[in-house]
């Protein structure tokens, strides 16, 4: 058990420890992982909310009954939403939230490219024009 203070409020966390390393690591792994509800971006491992310690609990539970991490992050998506993972899964509702930022930057390109060449006069044009200006000139000699 530790004791923490946040902003002068003292509060109690649970912290497990397993007696089998591998163990220990994917719960520290997890807790970083999963989001609380609760706190506004805080993993389960930096939350003193009530719900995050029960969410502790429940993933000890998971890992000493032998679910694997997909099982416990599937189980916690189902029951509390993509949400609470830090990283959501790419699927058809989060295929935005992973892609969006390349697509607008292709398309902020696009226009920053397409601004510049509409405003710099085009060779053809010019060339156009002088050779016009050549041969209305030839016609008056």
């Amino acid at each position: 058990m530790v004791i923490g203070d946040v902003n002068g409020q003292t509060f109690l966390v649970d912290e497990k420890t397993f007696t089998d390393g591998s163990n220990q690591l994917r719960y520290d792994t997890l807790m970083e992982e999963l989001r609380c509800l609760v706190c506004q971006n805080q993993s389960l491992a930096d939350s003193s909310a009530g719900l995050a310690q029960d969410l502790r609990k429940k993933v000890v539970a998971m890992i000493e009954d032998g679910s694997d991490d997909q099982e416990i992050k599937d189980y916690m998506v189902q029951r509390y939403g993509e949400f609470i993972l830090y990283r959501p899964r790419l699927n058809y509702s989060t295929i935005m939230l992973w892609f969006g930022p390349f697509i607008l930057l292709v398309v902020a390109i696009g226009i920053v490219v397409r601004i510049i060449r509409s405003s710099q006069p085009s060779h053809t044009n010019q060339e156009v024009s002088s050779e016009k200006k050549i041969h209305h000139d030839g016609e008056h000699s």
